[in-house]
């Protein structure tokens, strides 16, 4: 599935602000990768549980993931970026 936009929320904002450049400029490339094909391999997108069973993830990294929705065809609306800590 190709996203034509991603929308962001105060939250993903502000959390995705305090990373570092490093996990940053992967977010990046994850970003690029995630644009072109929301469920490519490498992206190990699921779909999450209990409280956020409407939400989905993807992994910048080993450690760090972008909480998400799809809104509508093509649009994305990221929720939370972190550690896996951010789904409890």
């Amino acid at each position: 599935m190709r996203i034509s936009s991603i929308e962001t929320t105060p939250q993903f904002d502000r959390h995705y602000r305090n990373l570092s450049k490093r996990v940053k400029e992967a977010a990046e490339k994850k970003e690029i990768l995630f644009r072109a094909d929301a469920f490519h391999p490498s992206l190990d997108t699921h779909k999450l549980r209990g409280k956020d069973r409407d939400a989905w993830a993807f992994s910048i990294n080993r450690k760090y993931r972008i909480k998400f929705a799809f809104i509508s065809e093509g649009v994305v609306l990221f929720l939370d970026v972190g550690t896996h800590d951010i789904y409890r």
